[in-house]
């Protein structure tokens, strides 16, 4: 059973790990793994550590297995990370769910989010659930000291209401 809940300050040494796991899937082949793990766990430490607060929790038979997280509180989905093992298990769309949720609640009407544009295992995720390319970009990375392809997405969650004259528009 799936069940989606706000963070708690004690979840946080849990959600490093997942973030961790499941970065290390998304950029194997794109980055040397032994020089960036301690990076990544770093970046995430600091952000749960500071922002736990804006972080959603996919729980599977009571366990954490996934998070989410709007940074700036806006229409930007900045974080979905699911645990490999526990990945195809629709605990990556309820937590997509969740987050476009939180989005129209604040009276946004479309979600946005980035990912790197060769992990198309979450692009396709993303796309299988509404998404579209809206842009994609190359620039230089000067932690990776390479070019880095990142592919902007994004998804109207609101339908937009017909302009014009009584019903249906004119």
């Amino acid at each position: 059973m799936i069940t989606v809940r706000n963070a708690l300050e004690e979840d946080v040494p849990g959600l490093i790990e997942i973030g961790v796991r499941a970065w290390e899937q998304a950029v194997t082949g794109a980055v040397d793994l032994q020089m960036r793990r301690e990076h990544a766990r770093n970046a995430f430490q600091q952000f749960l550590a500071n922002h736990w607060l804006r972080v959603t929790l996919a729980e599977a038979d009571g366990v954490p297995a996934g998070w989410a997280s709007r940074e700036a509180l806006d229409d930007e989905i900045t974080d979905l990370w699911v645990d490999p093992p526990r990945q195809r298990k629709g605990l990556g769309a309820a937590l997509l769910a969740a987050m476009e949720a939180e989005i129209v609640a604040a009276g946004f009407e479309a979600a946005r989010l980035q990912t790197h544009a060769r992990n198309s295992a979450a692009v396709g995720f993303f796309q299988k659930h509404g998404y579209s390319v809206s842009w994609l970009s190359v620039d230089y990375s000067p932690r990776l000291d390479r070019d880095v392809e990142s592919i902007g997405l994004h998804r109207q969650l609101v339908a937009d209401e017909p302009v014009g004259y009584g019903p249906g528009g004119f």
